[in-house]
């Protein structure tokens, strides 16, 4: 049985969810090895991490604060991937989503109320991120140049062209830090401690605000259009077979475009959750890799909402958590948990192929051991 053969046989709750955990669970056992020779104690390194990351309030505001972002990364990952591209480019259409949030912001904060300002802002960061993302999709369905290799490029051009932006043009006359003057009030996204307080509720200060809201819906919606629409069948249909679809009547190349138009909008809102509801100002670096590890949560969610969003809590665990342990283990760097972080990313990536075989195996056993239900039938009913 190839690794192929035997991740297609497994049923879908397995897939979603069983291998999944089998992975964590192999990653976090080679870590907790590598730990143990280093000296550390990984029994004590696993329980700081999810105390950091879960224990308390605090800790529980920024694990989801992280996980926002990556919910709007991996999504852009998994559409394009049902379409049958591998859109790398989530880096450079975040930075692009979070330059239109921001100048929509500079633009007008001053004089539009909150209620139309942030909706203009999460439309403005979207298309931004969408039109980034158009570009090598068009290059791909029209002229044969390969998504990957693009968006690749499209990303430095992103950084390159916000630095330009920042330092010649955003940046205050006389100032020495390279950001922005500050949005006015309106384009600053409530935080969570805020929202919450208006019905009572005592919450810490953190980062976390209600860009979350935002991440829900937006993975709500790429279900439903994804397996309730007509159009996300045709997209799902082309990433599945070209050949096939275009039989059926369905133009691959119009989908490539969809794929990559929906794909970068999505990652164009990570802005709203940096830029909007934290810095409230546009600056430098504040996608900081996010759109890569988009890539290792729509891997280990399996390309579906509910798993990018339980991956992307894991990842926001990992940064949070991680955190905790180099300042409160001694001996425990950063670089171990970015060692963790590779270790999840490998079995959830590229070793899955290796390990969804032996998990089908090892279902098929089970089903072999474990007695069979006999069928119910009326009294007296042969079922021979």
């Amino acid at each position: 049985m190839s690794s192929s053969q035997g991740s297609r046989a497994l049923p879908r709750w397995a897939d979603l969810v069983l291998l999944p955990a089998v992975c964590l669970a192999i990653a976090l056992l080679a870590a907790g090895a590598v730990v143990a020779l280093v000296g550390q104690h990984p029994a004590e390194v696993i329980s700081v991490l999810t105390h950091g990351a879960f224990g308390t309030a605090r800790g529980l505001s920024y694990t989801l604060y992280y996980a926002t972002t990556f919910v709007f990364t991996g999504l852009a990952v998994a559409v394009a991937f049902h379409g049958g591209l591998f859109n790398i480019g989530g880096e450079g259409q975040a930075i692009l989503g979070g330059l239109g949030t921001g100048l929509v912001a500079l633009w007008f904060s001053a004089f539009l109320p909150a209620w139309l300002m942030l909706p203009l802002m999460v439309v403005a960061g979207a298309l931004f991120g969408m039109a980034w993302a158009v570009v090598p999709g068009y290059l791909q369905a029209y002229r044969g140049s390969h998504v990957v290799i693009t968006t690749i490029m499209f990303n430095f051009i992103a950084s390159t062209l916000l630095v330009y932006l920042m330092v010649n043009h955003l940046r205050p006359v006389g100032a020495m830090s390279v950001e922005s003057v500050a949005f006015g009030d309106s384009a600053k996204l409530p935080g969570m401690h805020e929202a919450l307080a208006w019905i009572g509720v005592d919450w810490p200060t953190s980062p976390l605000n209600l860009s979350v809201v935002i991440a829900a819906f937006a993975a709500g919606g790429v279900y439903l259009f994804l397996w309730r629409t007509r159009a996300g069948y045709r997209l799902r249909t082309v990433g599945s077979s070209a050949s096939a679809a275009e039989y059926a009547g369905i133009r691959p190349s119009r989908q490539v475009i969809v794929a990559m138009a929906v794909s970068g909008a999505l990652a164009g809102l990570v802005g709203m959750n940096e830029i909007a509801g934290v810095h409230g100002k546009l600056l430098l670096e504040f996608v900081s890799g996010a759109g890569f590890t988009g890539i290792a949560v729509a891997l280990m969610g399996r390309n579906h909402p509910v798993g990018i969003v339980f991956a992307s809590i894991l990842f926001g665990a990992l940064f949070q958590g991680g955190a905790e342990v180099a300042f409160e283990v001694r001996g425990f760097s950063r670089d171990m948990v970015v060692m963790l972080q590779g270790f999840i990313v490998l079995f959830s990536g590229a070793m899955v192929y290796v390990i969804a075989p032996l998990v089908a195996r090892a279902l098929n056993v089970a089903r072999l051991l474990l007695p069979q239900r006999k069928p119910v039938g009326p009294p007296g009913a042969s079922h021979g």
